[in-house]
């Protein structure tokens, strides 16, 4: 039986069931719709992400499998420990959230076109400016000038309850974006949160401990995570210690 693509209704912010994501292109779910906070609320809630290309249509997706870490997986090497008790960056939350999207966009690493466009990063600052989006931001000290550090890596992503799923990050200096995710574990495991969503998984991602679970299992998690109820202040801006 052939698979239908969905076109999502602009009067409904509905998704199909996420049974009918395609298995090729794997997890494209539905098409459509716009990048409202409403719109993406109700797909973050559900398991579904957008993600397309300039020229391309919006697109929905819901992958199987699905890459995650398990905070108490977190990989830290010998290295990467080594660097943080060096701590040679200043860690801090929701500081710079429109810098980060507008860096992890142009992050040079990248090999293909960003699917961070004007759009979604309009869309996702609007998230933020509402408390939906969060960044962690990694910061060098100027030692001569205090007020002219620098961003040096960071990431953000879309926070439901106990759910974060991470959207993207990026980094100028060494180490500065893996900083940044063990500041991410550390905070949610305050809370006790016990997995982040990575979406697809990358040999980054994998190298710090991410793994792929099957679609089922992963909205189970999921499900588990929005229920838990995250104390008013806990996003709010400030600096986080990253002691090993």
């Amino acid at each position: 039986m052939s698979q239908i693509l969905y076109q999502l209704d602009d009067n409904s912010l509905d998704f199909p069931p996420i049974s009918a994501a395609l298995t090729e292109p794997n997890g494209l779910l539905a098409l459509g719709g716009d990048l409202s906070t409403q719109r993406l609320l109700s797909a973050y809630a559900n398991g579904i992400f957008p993600w397309y290309s300039e020229g391309d249509p919006l697109m929905w997706w819901s992958p199987n499998p699905r890459a995650i870490i398990n905070i108490e997986q977190l990989r830290i090497n010998r290295t990467l420990a080594k660097a943080i008790r060096k701590a040679p960056y200043t860690i801090t939350l929701n500081q710079a959230f429109t810098e980060v999207i507008q860096l992890c966009a142009d992050a040079p690493f990248r090999d293909d076109e960003t699917w961070i466009l004007d759009e979604m990063q309009s869309a996702y600052i609007d998230l933020h400016q509402q408390g939906h989006a969060h960044s962690i931001e990694v910061w060098q000290e100027n030692d001569d000038d205090i007020q002219s550090r620098q961003l040096v890596g960071g990431l953000y992503g879309v926070a439901v309850n106990g759910f974060f799923s991470g959207e993207s990050m990026f980094y100028k200096k060494p180490n500065a974006s893996k900083f940044a995710l063990v500041a991410l574990s550390r905070l949610l495991k305050e809370i006790e949160i016990s997995f982040i969503d990575c979406q697809l998984l990358n040999p980054f991602l994998a190298d710090m401990g991410a793994i792929e679970v099957s679609r089922d299992i992963f909205l189970q998690k999921q499900q588990n995570a929005i229920t838990k109820v995250v104390p008013t202040n806990f996003w709010q801006a400030r600096e986080l210690l990253l002691s090993n």
